[in-house]
């Protein structure tokens, strides 16, 4: 297929009777037009707008919360606030106990030592049996805050939860355990500033080697110390005895430093949802083989570098005087080329037809809204050729390569020179004769 192909639609470059580089008046003049300041604030207006409406939203924000932050994680050995748990462990530390923090099992495997105790506090529910037969295997002593029915039914079977201790003040130990006679007395009340970190328990001790102590009513104790496969086990039922706003009270800190810095590692657990035990069905990356992830990242690799290799950088801009005059001519030969690109040799033969057939309608007498097949039978009709044929040049044929697109092109041109010279009058010459 060549740029010459389109040539059949005769398309004319210019205008009648004007020059063929000629532009139109006052095109040279035209300059172009940069957007002055007043445009750009107009087109700015609706970013300053949601600017503003944000600014505000934040500032609504703060005065509704006070301007406070979070209060952070309760009973955190690094949080300083009111429910954290700072305090302890920087009083252990003193004394020479190695405070070390974990957020799941591993964690607390890997960081626990021979001579070890272990703080939980599991307030979400994140660990079942098994975890703390985990615990168990790991730590010389537990002691657990706050504990849920998996903790007491796993440590304390003879230990049921009794509800929120119902003394108004401070209660004594009243059992022979050295941590709670050292305490004294301890007040396990949550204060108003840590109302929300934790829930207030009491025990009730219904045998076994339980001991509870520190009593808030009948048959409720605030602690309780008893034993689990050979480990010393202490379940305190609030955590408003080990946190920052309540362990200064009574003997909340006694008791506090006396569970925990009984050994020289001292581990702060805090699970959190890592730690529950999976249920359900397999995710996506469980079913897929390892060499999957590989594979794909070493085709999204591929795709940014031929995106690099392949991807055109564009040049700078050109400002450029409107209006621009461009060339039929140039069209015509812009368009015969990316044909040629894409191979749309068909695309072309129906370019090339639409032409022809508007002329030869014209030819032939018909307007414009015959159908191809009407104007096909008057061509045939008018210089005699086979209808068939006709209907072939102008309908059926498909060219299926360059050389079939330029034979086409050539029948199309013979049949419109054959239809004009049939509907053409000949003219007579001075002998009478007919003149060709």
């Amino acid at each position: 297929m060549t740029e010459q192909t389109l040539d059949r639609e005769r398309t004319p470059e210019t205008a009648p009777g004007a020059a063929p580089d000629a532009a139109p008046a006052g095109a040279q003049d035209a300059a172009a037009i940069s957007p002055g300041l007043r445009q750009v604030g107009r087109k700015s207006i609706p970013w300053i707008v949601l600017a503003v409406i944000a600014i505000v939203v934040a500032f609504l924000g703060a005065l509704l919360t006070g301007g406070q932050s979070s209060a952070g994680i309760p009973l955190d050995a690094a949080n300083a606030g009111p429910v954290g748990g700072k305090a302890v462990a920087q009083v252990l530390r003193g004394q020479g106990v190695d405070v070390r923090t974990a957020s799941t099992l591993s964690q607390v495997q890997d960081v626990a030592t021979d001579d070890t105790t272990v703080l939980v506090f599991d307030q979400g529910g994140n660990l079942d049996g098994d975890g703390y037969d985990r615990l168990t295997a790991i730590a010389s002593t537990i002691v657990v805050v706050e504990p849920d029915f998996a903790a007491l039914n796993r440590f304390a079977p003879h230990v049921t939860a009794a509800g929120t201790p119902s003394a108004k003040g401070p209660v004594a130990a009243g059992c022979a355990v050295p941590a709670a006679v050292r305490a004294e007395r301890i007040d396990p009340r949550s204060t108003d500033n840590t109302a929300d970190a934790g829930v207030a328990g009491t025990f009730r001790v219904d045998g076994g080697d339980a001991v509870g102590c520190f009593r808030t009513n009948s048959g409720q104790y605030a602690f309780v110390k008893t034993t689990s496969d050979g480990r010393t086990i202490y379940l305190v039922g609030s955590a408003g005895v080990l946190i920052n706003d309540g362990v200064d009270r009574a003997g909340n800190a006694a008791l506090a430093l006396g569970v925990l810095g009984g050994h020289r590692t001292l581990v702060w657990y805090l699970p959190t949802m890592l730690d529950r035990p999976v249920t359900g069905a397999p995710d996506i990356g469980a079913l897929t083989p390892g060499w999957v992830t590989p594979v794909v990242i070493l085709l999204v690799l591929v795709f940014i570098a031929a995106a690099f290799w392949r991807g055109r950088r564009f040049g700078p801009l050109v400002v450029e005087n409107l209006p621009v005059v461009v060339r039929a001519g140039e069209t015509r030969e812009g368009r015969a080329r990316l044909y040629q690109r894409s191979s749309a040799r068909l695309r072309a033969a129906d370019a090339l037809r639409i032409g022809a057939i508007g002329r030869l309608a014209t030819l032939t007498g018909l307007p414009r809204a015959a159908t191809a097949a009407e104007i096909a039978d008057a061509v045939a009709a008018v210089t005699g050729r086979d209808r068939a044929a006709i209907h072939a040049i102008l309908i059926d044929t498909v060219p299926r390569t360059d050389a079939e697109l330029i034979a086409l092109s050539d029948d199309l041109a013979t049949l419109e020179r054959a239809t004009a010279a049939a509907v053409t009058p000949a003219e007579t010459g001075p002998t009478g004769r007919m003149d060709a």
